[in-house]
């Protein structure tokens, strides 16, 4: 399998477990209900969020912010596309898998914000009154690939060892 292939497989896997698991939120859970499932630590919500990350711009109403939503997410997700298309990334496993996630996640909550102007969001995580604010799938593969970046930059940035014992 080429490794452009490999790379939107992955991106499509990650927005079809997205979308497939909000449609089942949405249709199962009532916007606003919250179903505990381990106490102390992890709930089921069904949020609509119509800002971005925790909630910020979620107050600011109207057309404009939907449009700059919908247009720096559509940016994002073609500029993904056009590195994971180029050489830009060739070689590179773990860049390759970072940025496919990372594409995988944006699309699945543009897909949210085109349809319904909203991004639903239903995993809760907490300890005691500390909550960390309600995310979806695609925010949790936009995470996991921005850690596969820093990983990727920091390996990538290390000084090489050099066998100073062999000679040429």
């Amino acid at each position: 399998m080429t490794a452009k292939i490999y790379s939107f497989l992955i991106a499509a896997c990650a927005v079809i477990l997205d979308q497939a698991s909000k449609v089942a939120l949405r249709a199962s859970v009532p916007d606003g209900r919250v179903i505990e499932v381990i106490p102390g630590f992890f709930n089921i919500v069904h949020a609509e969020n119509p800002g971005v990350a925790f909630s910020m711009f979620a107050d600011t109403t109207g057309m404009w912010r939907d449009i700059v939503l919908l247009g720096i997410s559509s940016i994002a997700v073609v500029f993904l596309v056009y590195l994971l298309l180029t050489g830009a990334v060739a070689g590179n496993t773990l860049l390759r898998t970072a940025l496919s996630l990372i594409l995988g996640g944006a699309f699945g909550n543009l897909v949210d914000r085109a349809i319904f102007q909203t991004v639903t969001d239903f995993i809760e995580v907490y300890a005691g009154s500390h909550y960390f604010p309600a995310f979806n799938v695609a925010d949790s593969c936009i995470t996991v690939g921005a850690g596969l970046l820093f990983i990727d930059m920091w390996r990538s940035r290390r000084p090489r060892q050099v066998d100073s014992g062999h000679v040429s």
